[in-house]
């Protein structure tokens, strides 16, 4: 999309698309977006619309401290690392496709 993006896993957790609005964006659950923008009214805000109700936060860059920002992008990347590992869990395995190709074969 042109933005600068953070991602592990081929999946984006935090972006710059908003930096010329002086924001950076996380991409949260809900309630950890609730968490930090309670703690930090004046540093975190929800995105507006669909995306922000589903968790994605705006970070004022010229307020936020390195320690701060630092804590919020491991929250992110956390959850995107988790979020990685169930995609990849109900996936079937390399053994189960194998047996179900193999299976289709023999009814032929």
């Amino acid at each position: 999309m042109g933005a600068v993006d953070f991602r592990v896993g081929g999946h984006i957790f935090a972006t710059l698309a908003s930096q010329n609005q002086g924001y950076g964006n996380l991409m949260l659950t809900p309630e950890q977006q609730a968490d930090f923008v309670a703690e930090q009214p004046d540093i975190f805000v929800p995105i507006a619309g669909g995306w922000g109700r589903n968790g994605a936060t705006h970070v004022r860059l010229a307020t936020a401290n390195e320690d701060l920002l630092e804590g919020a992008l491991r929250a992110a990347w956390r959850l995107r690392i988790e979020k990685n590992a169930k995609a990849r869990g109900t996936k079937r395995s390399p053994t189960a496709r194998k047996s179900t190709a193999v299976k289709a074969t023999k009814k032929r």
